[in-house]
């Protein structure tokens, strides 16, 4: 794995191991679209100039970045090209995390059935003594435990949980960017929501309209 991949991103394993225990920041889809809806109703009402000082109140970096291009006047191609690229980078950049662990995980079971071959090969060389010939054989079959134990239980399920939390970061990106567009073609709100409504699953739905 050291050979495979930049120290850099070996480097940043704890990072990535704390990645998959606090998994990402709170995403509120509904909250979101809430946001954005209130946006377009102000935008259609005054114009997106009117929207600059509420873009100092947005707190999603990506989302404030978004209005503020609309507000400043980007052409709509080079607003959504600007915001795609940015989910793009942020892509491949979570695909060293998860590429990381992945390549752990095929490189460690191998590395338990080398074990357990070094194990049974001093298991041979010491036939004539039986007490030797258990513990060699136990050493052969821990090695061979661990390798494939840390491939299942460890690395392939921390590469598959990073790529599940990008999935979820560029799903909520890709929403802001579809707001944002609708907001800067001054597209009706409830058109808006509508179409952003989409991206939340009929559960959140349901509790986002209880909520209402």
């Amino acid at each position: 794995v050291l050979i495979s991949h930049p120290f850099v991103e070996t480097a940043n394993v704890g990072k990535y191991f704390q990645k998959v225990v606090k998994g990402n920041a709170a995403y509120s889809a509904p909250d979101t679209i809430k946001q954005i809806v209130t946006l377009t109703t102000r935008a259609r009402g005054e114009g997106l100039l009117a929207l600059e000082e509420e873009s100092k109140k947005i707190e999603d970096p990506f989302f404030k970045k978004g209005i503020e291009l609309a507000v400043d006047g980007t052409d709509p191609d080079v607003l959504k090209k600007t915001m795609l690229s940015e989910i793009s980078s942020m892509r491949e950049r979570h695909k060293a995390g998860q590429t990381w662990f992945t390549n752990a995980g095929v490189y460690a079971p191998t590395f338990g059935i080398l074990g357990a071959v070094f194990g049974l090969m001093a298991t041979m060389a010491h036939l004539d003594d039986p007490a030797a010939i258990g513990h060699g054989i136990s050493a052969a079959f821990v090695a061979t435990f661990w390798g494939v134990f840390l491939a299942n239980a460890v690395y392939l399920p921390f590469a598959n949980k990073l790529k599940r939390l990008s999935g979820e970061e560029v799903n909520h990106k890709m929403l802001i960017v579809e707001g944002v567009m609708a907001i800067q073609a001054g597209v009706s709100p409830r058109v808006v929501e509508e179409m952003l409504m989409a991206h939340v699953s009929p559960a959140e739905r349901e509790s986002a309209q209880a909520a209402a």
